[in-house]
């Protein structure tokens, strides 16, 4: 170690515990980034200078920096709010590698690792403190605090205050009580997933009418997407996955039974997978989260149980299985790829039956029929961003307000145009076939009819006599699947769930039949299977665009980064990320004052892992 960064490591020693006043100074002393990216920089202005903040910024923007930076320029402690407590560990150890003193506290902790963090939250060690809404609401922290007191209150996933949100939790609603608790203590709330009627309930039930509002671009343009028509959905997956080998992603499916199936089948199949889902044994659970965490290329197959929040910069992809709810839910979803900045793929398969079992949810559930409504017009919305022959990207941020050429380049529809059809014809058949069945039949057998095919069910019900019956034969069961899924999303039918999932006419498919209304449809490429390849935007992998030497340097410094994690029983994220991984193989610091100038090395890490780092990358380039 030379004498000149003596001083590195006695301030590395000291984060945490004196006040640092510069933000830009902070932001590069303790995480090591040259400088604010976006709006980060006016956030933490608002902050420090006391005005409640609402701030609306998409997964990978750097939301937790907003409240992290401003509580080490203020005097006290930070009070952050988290929804769950995996996040809230993963955020404090990530805080802790960084040097900072920070801590968290939850109902169900054990009592000697609580009694040690209230230790030290009196004593005034911590500059920030994590707690669940539900320890929050259980009061004592005014008293508990030491003697800075309470710097600020950060409220994160802020979306789950509103029912309108995709993750509604009632125990945030209690946390409206904060403004008139602590009238003169800033509060900032923070969310990646907000619509308009969101939005205004953060606002209103926060109780920040007087915020400083702050909206990034919620265009994630690091992640690719692709969504395919359901033809053999598990080998769709896996020519998806097959390109992302070595790298960690997320699988989600709709129910535990599905999540469990699938995992069984990926380790099958050489993809090595683990499952999670709610009702899963809880030490299970636990283990799965954080081998996901701790390893690299692992596949973790979910339901959306898991992941809110989800803080793990590398995940290479995600796929869906199943639909989502809602284009609230896909995209917070699709967020958790590639918050690192590099490359990343969201895939989707979907049919008509993921259209049908979610309508039945709804119709299903107990919600009073204006909430229904709305998860209605949630749930087209996105399917009608499946259907587009539009750029996807475009169809995603307008559903959020924000408007984009489309052209993106990186999705399915861009690299590779959907064609349309005058599908007139097609319609009049599809529709007389559920009119001529007298509205009472789901899907399948309709088509069976239309395709002239001969069951049990035809045979009995008399439709081999009907008029439509073989009279669709020009399409193959795939392609008259892709119609009603159309006619559906072009409100020409609906589905009675009630009644077994029948298709009914609706009173705009008269105009059809009297041919007063032309229906223009897209036509589905012919695949048998999916493909990851379809986007083809650099291999989406944080080693697109290295060289082969390159690659081979990033690999060296990935096994020592992983070595050091297992070492110090740390998620290899906290030690470095990928970015700065990437950096190394490619800029090749040859000392430590080198290493300083690359994005993500603060005084802490390169106090803590310089030095092996540096003899990784001698070891590699020889």
């Amino acid at each position: 170690m030379t004498h000149s960064f003596r001083n590195i490591f006695d301030a590395a020693e000291r984060l945490g515990e004196v006040e640092l006043s510069n933000p830009l100074d902070v932001l590069r002393r303790v995480w090591g980034y040259p400088e604010f990216r976006g709006m980060q920089a006016d956030v933490v202005k608002s902050v420090i200078s006391g005005r409640d903040t609402l701030v609306l910024f998409p997964t990978g923007k750097g939301k937790s920096l907003c409240y992290q930076l401003p509580a080490l320029c203020l005097k006290g402690t930070a009070v952050v709010v988290s929804p769950l407590v995996a996040l809230m560990r993963d955020q404090v150890e990530e805080l802790k590698g960084f040097g900072v003193a920070a801590g968290a506290l939850w109902s169900e902790q054990p009592p000697d690792e609580a009694s040690e963090v209230k230790r030290q939250l009196r004593s005034g060690q911590l500059k920030l403190i994590y707690v669940t809404p539900e320890r929050l609401a259980a009061g004592g922290f005014e008293t508990m605090v030491g003697g800075g007191g309470i710097s600020l209150f950060a409220i994160d996933e802020a979306h789950c205050i509103s029912f309108w949100g995709n993750n509604f939790r009632k125990d945030y609603l209690s946390l409206g009580r904060l403004k008139e608790m602590y009238p003169d203590i800033p509060l900032v709330a923070l969310t990646a997933t907000a619509d308009a009627h969101t939005r205004k309930d953060i606002v209103r039930l926060l109780n920040l009418s007087d915020a400083a509002v702050f909206i990034d671009s919620f265009d994630r343009k690091n992640i690719s997407y692709e969504i395919v028509p359901r033809s053999n959905p598990r080998s769709q997956l896996l020519d998806f996955l097959r390109p992302h080998d070595g790298e960690s992603g997320i699988v989600y499916c709709l129910s535990r039974k599905k999540v469990e199936e699938t995992v069984e089948w990926l380790n099958d199949n050489g993809i090595r997978a683990k499952h999670y889902h709610a009702k899963l044994d809880p030490a299970v659970k636990a283990a799965n989260q954080d081998a996901f965490r701790m390893e690299e290329g692992l596949c973790l197959v979910a339901t959306v149980a898991f992941g809110m929040g989800i803080n793990k910069p590398n995940v290479r992809y995600v796929a869906h299985l199943d639909l989502p709810s809602s284009v609230e839910s896909y995209y917070q979803e699709t967020g958790r790829a590639g918050r690192d900045g590099l490359p990343a793929q969201a895939f989707m398969v979907f049919g008509m039956q993921d259209i049908v079992q979610r309508l039945r949810m709804i119709d299903e559930g107990e919600a009073n029929d204006q909430i229904k409504r709305i998860e209605r017009a949630k749930l087209n919305a996105l399917v009608g961003i499946c259907e587009t022959t539009a750029c996807r990207r475009q169809s995603i941020l307008g559903h959020f307000g924000e408007v984009h050429p489309g052209g993106c380049g990186s999705c399915d529809t861009c690299t590779k145009p959907i064609e349309t059809w005058d599908g007139t014809e097609a319609a009049i058949k599809a529709l007389a076939a559920i009119y001529r069945t007298g509205e009472r039949f789901g899907v399948g057998h309709v088509i069976d009819v239309l395709t002239g095919k001969v069951t049990e069910k035809t045979k009995r019900f008399g439709h081999v006599d009907l008029a439509v019956f073989g009279a669709g034969k020009e399409f193959n069961a795939s392609a008259w699947q892709s119609i009603y899924r159309q006619l559906l999303t072009l409100n020409l039918i609906r589905v009675e769930h009630d009644e077994f999932g029948a298709m009914k006419l609706q009173e705009t498919a008269a105009g059809v039949f009297k041919k007063e209304r032309q229906v223009n449809l897209r036509r589905d490429r012919s695949v048998s299977r999916g493909t990851g390849k379809t986007t083809d935007v650099a291999g989406a992998s944080s080693r697109s665009g290295l060289s082969p030497d390159d690659r081979e340097v990033f690999e060296v410094l990935r096994q020592e980064r992983l070595a050091i994690s297992r070492e110090l029983g740390i998620a290899p994220y906290v030690v470095f990320p990928d970015t700065t991984l990437v950096a190394f193989a490619t800029r090749r610091p040859q000392v430590l004052e080198e290493m300083l100038e690359i994005s993500g090395v603060g005084q802490t890490k390169l106090a803590r892992y310089g030095e092996r780092f540096l003899r990784a990358l001698q070891t590699a380039v020889r």
